[in-house]
């Protein structure tokens, strides 16, 4: 359990490695919050040495039990807002500096990759932030969008989109890399041909290869910004 600054209480699980690199990830879900499978991601990460935390989204409103296949996500993903969800970041990066992280890092899948580059932005300290199909683009409502918020990055960005991605199209991701360049953001912005979005959460068999050239790009990512 973790607390934020605002007083939310919310689930998250520690994965840390038999011999800390002093590199740490903060892994932010997707949709579906601190679902069974960013907690084996976790595990994975502190197989390579990184000291790994994954978080659920929805303690304000579904309170901190497990995660499952019948949890009704929609209303809850509808209820949070890009403040709070930083300020629970903001709660797990101080959680790994507290164990001896130096280097931390974001890593996000689907709304969790938007707000995974948004934590770049949000004066963490990251040393950078990793995303896998996430919408760059400003919200529905109008709040900006990492794209929007290209000034304010502090910290080199990893890109991770599917090229069949419905909902994130070809000229999101040129908008976003060309935005990314102008404003002089060390970064890479990768499109998998015909990957789909969730291609690594839901569909890693399918899209094997995909699938392990963007893990392998977020382990060589981490390793050339930590220090």
């Amino acid at each position: 359990m973790l607390e934020a600054s605002d007083g939310n209480r919310f689930a998250a699980f520690l994965a840390t490695p038999e011999e800390p690199s002093g590199k740490g990830v903060v892994i932010l879900p997707d949709v579906r919050g601190l679902y069974p499978f960013y907690e084996e991601l976790a595990l994975r990460f502190a197989e390579r040495g990184y000291t790994a935390l994954a978080f659920d989204y929805f303690g304000r409103t579904a309170g901190a039990e497990k995660r499952g296949e019948e949890f009704e996500y929609r209303p809850h993903v509808e209820a949070v807002t890009p403040e709070q969800i930083q300020a629970d970041v903001a709660a797990a990066v101080e959680q790994l500096r507290s164990l001896g992280v130096q280097s931390v890092f974001t890593v996000g899948f689907c709304m969790g990759g938007r707000q995974s580059w948004l934590a770049a932005a949000a004066g963490h300290g990251l040393a950078g932030a990793v995303g896998f199909y996430g919408r760059p683009g400003a919200a529905a409502d109008g709040s900006p969008g990492p794209e929007q918020l290209v000034s304010k990055l502090e910290a080199p960005i990893l890109a991770l989109q599917g090229g069949a991605d419905q909902n994130i199209t070809a000229d999101d991701n040129e908008a976003f890399e060309q935005a990314l360049s102008d404003a002089g953001v060390e970064h890479e912005l990768v499109v998998y041909e015909g990957a789909p979005h969730s291609f690594f959460d839901r569909k890693q068999d399918e899209f094997a290869g995909a699938s392990e050239d963007a893990w392998n790009r977020t382990l060589e990512f981490i390793e050339r910004h930590g220090t």
